[in-house]
């Protein structure tokens, strides 16, 4: 067993220093910064194709169905299986999925899929989606086991909280690099060589997972159960623990209500008039104030008043939400996404920190799998509700009522959720 490692509790980078940590965090960079160009270049080609709002919407819904569907599952293998046998060839079906992407941009290839070299309109969109319905399943798969698999890096547990923050930070240094590029690499040299870079960052990425040492499960400390026992415990977990599920509860509605990006294609072309440079800037624009937040957070942690500060943030978020959508500018549209970003980002930190804190070790996986239904599905499922209502409501008043009902969570968690609202910090 290794011994713990001596820090000191100040040293913002203590979990930066173990080489193993900064292997995952680099894969995982390279493999969101190719996640996210992939989305805008997706995003926008789908737009340009069926010019429909609702197809945008589809989007999510094809990669959130089979996420959910396996994810239950996908919880239970991952504290059944060492974590690392299920990320690599999770990350191998993403790779396999971003080459394809690529081939369909080329003659060769889409003759390769449809014995065609030019396919027709709703036959080229359905395949897109194939595609996104398939890294749907490897991505169900993979949340789990690389949010249980990221604590057993650390050999002191007084690391968790510091390794949480720049886990959080990375994310969102990455979410704000792979819009930016993914839109300028598609407005200057085009959708097919995007596409290369997303498969080439992939691959990458894949080999830096595989670098890292392997961990052996830990003890379940005399759990016996059944499979649908063993998938249904992270449920049970979950709303057995009121602060977690209000925690959980308040960002999923947010995130399904107040989300505008699966829309910001049509933000970007329709109401503000740019291109796809444009609308890698707006992708981008939240991911930044997130990434200064979480900065500001790992000198700066959240120590009194957690709960409260999280239903401000949440509540902050809806506001920016409702004033981007009234914007038709493009610099006070950039601000306010910014601000969306620096709002959400200390509800990430918290929510993170409330489970990996709250949860034992053996049940990391299956609880990390409701949460990846609370949270990570709820992005998709939320690019859904945005398309459908934008088709029924219009663009602008469909995210003004996102914000609107975001607010409405707020209120009500506050009142219903004391014990969240009495948290002062968000550890034990």
């Amino acid at each position: 067993m290794l011994a713990p490692v001596t820090t000191t509790a100040h040293d913002p980078y203590a979990a930066l220093r173990l080489p193993d940590f900064r292997r995952l965090v680099s894969a995982r960079v390279l493999y969101i910064i190719a996640s996210q160009i992939q989305g805008v270049v997706v995003g926008w080609q789908i737009y340009e194709l069926t010019n429909n709002p609702l197809a945008l919407g589809l989007m999510g819904l094809a990669e959130a169905i089979p996420s959910i569907t396996v994810s239950l599952y996908a919880g239970h293998v991952a504290d059944s299986v060492p974590r690392k046998r299920i990320i690599i060839p999770a990350m191998i079906v993403l790779f396999l999925c971003s080459l394809s992407l690529f081939l369909l941009t080329k003659p060769a290839g889409r003759a390769l899929f449809a014995n065609q070299q030019v396919l027709e309109v709703p036959l080229y969109v359905a395949m897109l989606y194939v595609v996104l319905f398939v890294s749907g399943i490897a991505r169900g798969f993979m949340g789990p086991a690389l949010f249980s698999f990221m604590p057993q890096l650390l050999p002191d547990r007084a690391l968790l909280s510091n390794a949480v923050t720049w886990n959080s930070t990375s994310w969102q240094a990455s979410a704000v690099l792979g819009p930016a590029i993914g839109g300028l690499l598609f407005a200057q040299q085009g959708k097919s060589f995007a596409y290369g870079v997303d498969t080439g960052l992939m691959l990458v990425s894949l080999l830096l997972f595989l670098s890292i040492a392997g961990r052996p499960l830990p003890p379940r400390e005399g759990e016996q159960l059944s499979l649908s026992e063993s998938i249904l415990s992270g449920v049970k977990f979950i709303f057995g623990h009121q602060i977690v599920l209000a925690a959980l509860s308040l960002d999923l509605f947010a995130v399904l209500f107040g989300g505008a990006v699966a829309l910001l294609p049509i933000f970007a072309r329709d109401i503000l008039h740019t291109g796809p440079d444009g609308l890698g800037y707006l992708r981008a624009a939240p991911a930044v104030g997130s990434v200064l937040m979480a900065i500001w957070l790992t000198y700066s942690p959240l120590r009194r008043g957690a709960g409260r500060k999280l239903l401000w943030a949440v509540a902050g978020f809806g506001l920016a939400t409702i004033g981007f959508a009234l914007s038709r500018s493009l610099a006070l549209s950039l601000f306010l996404l910014f601000l969306t970003g620096v709002f959400d980002s200390v509800s990430v930190i918290v929510r993170s920190t409330l489970i990996h804190t709250h949860t034992p070790e053996y049940m990391k996986g299956r609880v990390s799998a409701v949460n990846n239904i609370f949270i990570g599905s709820s992005n998709e499922i939320g690019g859904f509700e945005s398309g459908a209502a934008a088709k029924l409501m219009g663009t602008v008043p469909s995210v003004v009522f996102g914000g609107l009902m975001t607010l409405v969570v707020v209120a009500v968690t506050a009142w219903r959720a004391d014990k969240l609202r009495k948290l002062e910090t968000g550890t034990k």
